[in-house]
Parts: C-alpha cells; structure tokens; sequence
C-alpha cells in the first residue's frame, strides 16, 4: 500500500507549523529512530509523529528547539502510542530530560493479549497486509540527506500507530485486560536512562575475563580502556573499534610484534595499521602492570529469600502458562524479588512493594499471600 509522503519538518518554522497542529490533538503516534550503531554515543536522529491524515517526520538534527514536543510528552491530557516504548523513553530522558505521561505502548498490548508475533512488522503485515524492508533497519538514520526510502520506512513505523492503538485497546476491553494494560503502560513510563560514563572496571562484563590468568587481566584492562578512547575519540561504537572477544584474545596471547597482531580474531589489516603501534606498548607495559582488584560482588540474598522467589518464579510461570503470555506479563522479575525480600504476609503489606500496582495486587494479591504464608509455614 503506498502511502502519502510524509511532512518532513527540517526548519524551525516548519516545527512551529507541526506543534500547533499538534498541540489541537488529543493524542498521536510517535517513534524514534537513533544512530547506536554508527556512534560512540547514541543520540535521536529522526522523530516520526501521526496523527489523523498526516504524518510527520521531525529531524532533531536540523532543528534548534523541540521543548514544545517535550511539553506535550509530559502532559498526561495528551495519549503517546509508541511501540515498544522502554528504549525510545530511555533516548528521550537521556537527551532531553522529557518525562512521558499517559503512554499506550502497542508492543505491550499485544504481548497482554497473548500475541505470539508482536514486533511492529509482524503486526502491520498481519492486521493491514503492509510489508516493511528491513534492509532499512540498521541504517545510519544521521546521515543526511535521508533517501526516499528510509523516509517511507520511517513512515510506516506511525502511519498504523492510531488505529492499531484502537484496535487493541477494543480487544483489551472485550478481555477485561484493559486496566491491566494502563498499568503496565504506566510502569514504562519510569525506564531510567542507562549510565553512560565510562567505568573502567567493566571489562569484567566481558565473558571469559574471570578466567584469565591474573596478569592477564591486567592487559584486558588496559585494552578495554584503550578501546573506549579509540572510540569517543573517532565517535564509533565500541565494537566497531575492537569486539569483546578481540580483546581478550589479544590478553590471552599478548602479541609483541604486528606479525603476532594479525593472527588475532577481528584484527584486520586496517586495524593493525590504525592501532597496532599503539597496542603493543599498552600490552607490554599492561604485563608489568599491578593486577586489577576484583570488583565486589553483590551480596547474595539470604536463602529464605532465594527459595521464596524460586516459590514466586514457579507460580508466576504456571499462572502465564495458563493464560497464554509471556511470564513478565503477569509480573516482572523485579517486582518478584521485591516481595520475595519483603515477605507480605497480610493483603495490606502488599500496597508497600512499589512495583505491585494496584490491579495486580487485586488480581494476584490473594495468591500471592496464600503461597508466602504455605511457603512459610512448612
């Protein structure tokens, strides 16, 4: 199905026409589409918003001041429909401090609704019949000019957004699954933004350190860090620069010549050309280097803990089971830990675990309690 082209909006004057016409509607679809894979840090690269008949596509990129779109996020009398909101949240906080209220999130809709298929794509194809290329699903969405072609597959990620929203919150009713859904929807609404400073001691996030000898460490340590300057310093992504495993496979050999470097995992000719001088010194140096300390491990919970949340896991699971959904749909597993430690025994100690809202603590509230206090007593 072809569509009408979208607005393109890529002056403040034409950002100001697109607000005003915003600003007279009760709600609109909206996505995001950011450079994550092309940049040392991600940022908004493109702002697709609809609304009845028109679809508008905002670069962030060309335009000075979008704090009148953010107004409209924050304002609970106006409906965001996103699919899939958590990240696209994230990238708002993170860039402009824009706080969502009243959000309906399609993606989480349909997985309430026991939807096997429920990214976007598989959605558009199977309700209105619309195909998206997804050739176009790791492009650099700041590069500039945007074809004709992105735009039309950054389109179609809001043109579906009101009805689809409309549709599903007319099968969320006829289910008795609709408070349910603005509860979760709600929940979205408080992602926080991941950190972004680098931590130098994250090297041990990558598989395989802990089994490195302990001078060894030291290297990949070094390389880590290395790698995160080559990185913000020509604004790539870090696994552009180098991948985890070339890394440790560099501190597990410790290559002292370029020869050796070649014959590493991921090492390309342009990479030993780019950083090779620069690499052996560190490698070197890195094996005469004071081992690093081990980072400190969270404490375990206590066992009763432990075996009240395995309690809380397999209820949850059965109970998603039977009804069709994925287990995180019934309750997310931070919200399980959280009663584990709390331990409710009565159905008023429920309203004190903040990530049980109230249509769960009615819906499950009683099960819950049934199950800690049998746990409990045997």
């Amino acid at each position: 199905m072809s569509l009408s082209p979208a607005t393109l909006v890529t002056s403040d004057r034409a950002w100001q026409e697109c607000l005003a016409r915003l600003q007279s509607e009760p709600r609109f679809g909206i996505d995001l589409e950011a450079n994550s894979m092309y940049a040392y840090r991600e940022r908004v690269c493109l702002i697709q918003i609809s609304i009845p008949a028109q679809d508008f596509i905002v670069d962030p990129v060309a335009i000075e001041n979008l704090d009148g779109l953010g107004q409209l996020i924050a304002n609970p009398a106006v409906e965001k429909i996103f699919h899939a909101a958590e990240y696209d949240l994230m990238l708002l906080k993170r860039q402009y401090e824009w706080q969502c209220t009243t959000l309906f999130d399609t993606m989480w809709a349909a997985r309430i609704l026991g939807f096997e298929r429920y990214g976007l794509a598989n959605i558009l194809q199977e309700l209105y019949g619309v195909e998206q290329n997804k050739k176009h699903q790791k492009a650099n969405w700041c590069r500039r000019p945007l074809t004709p072609d992105l735009l039309n597959y950054a389109q179609l990620d809001t043109h579906y957004l009101l009805p689809l929203r409309d549709h599903l919150a007319a099968q969320l009713a006829a289910q008795n699954r609709l408070e349910e859904a603005l509860e979760i929807f709600a929940d979205q609404t408080k992602v926080a933004p991941n950190a972004q400073a680098f931590d130098p001691d994250g090297f041990w996030g990558i598989s395989g350190a802990y089994d490195l000898p302990r001078q060894q460490q030291a290297v990949l340590k070094a390389l880590y860090a290395f790698r995160d300057q080559q990185a913000e310093r020509s604004n790539l992504p870090l696994f552009k620069v180098m991948s985890d495993r070339t890394l440790l496979e560099i501190a597990q050999s410790c290559p002292a010549t370029l020869r050796e470097l070649h014959k590493i995992h991921g090492m390309s000719e342009g990479q030993v050309r780019r950083y090779g001088r620069q690499l052996l010194p560190i490698i070197a140096e890195s094996q005469q280097a004071e081992p690093p300390r081990f980072p400190k491990r969270n404490n375990r919970p206590p066992e009763e803990v432990t075996n009240r949340f395995e309690k809380l896991h397999t209820w949850r699971k059965e109970k998603a089971q039977a009804r069709g959904v994925e287990s995180d749909v019934i309750l997310s597993r931070d919200c399980l830990w959280a009663i584990a430690f709390k331990n409710p025994q009565r159905p008023e100690e429920l309203s004190q675990i903040e990530q049980l809202g109230q249509w769960r603590r009615q819906m499950y509230g009683t099960d819950i309690i049934k199950l800690l206090q049998n746990h409990n007593g045997g």
